[in-house]
């Protein structure tokens, strides 16, 4: 299994609306591609601002390339995320599971 991260930050005052966006996008859309394995939003809100770690799985990299397109290492982003995000990071990063013991 492969673990998909993307990393991105709000102000705190956006954090309840990008949670839901997140919801509504990147985690139906990864849900309803064939090889995933589910997913994992994590928010920390700190310091007037929201961090955001999206992990999702996948069953393989062939997988992953049909929710992230041909360049699997380059984030997908949605129209609204250009309205709340403080940046656009460009890259991602995947991992290999080793162990899942929920």
């Amino acid at each position: 299994m492969i673990a998909r991260v993307w990393r991105g930050e709000t102000r705190a005052e956006d954090a309840d609306r990008y949670a839901g966006y997140l919801r509504r996008t990147g985690l139906a859309d990864a849900r309803a591609t064939p090889g995933n394995r589910g997913v994992l939003i994590q928010r920390r809100v700190a310091d007037g601002r929201a961090e955001f770690v999206f992990t999702s799985f996948w069953d393989s990299m062939e997988a992953i390339r049909g929710f992230a397109g041909d360049d699997v290492h380059v984030a997908r982003y949605y129209p609204e995320d250009r309205e709340m995000l403080l940046a656009l990071p460009p890259d991602i990063d995947h991992f290999e599971v080793i162990a899942d013991e929920r």
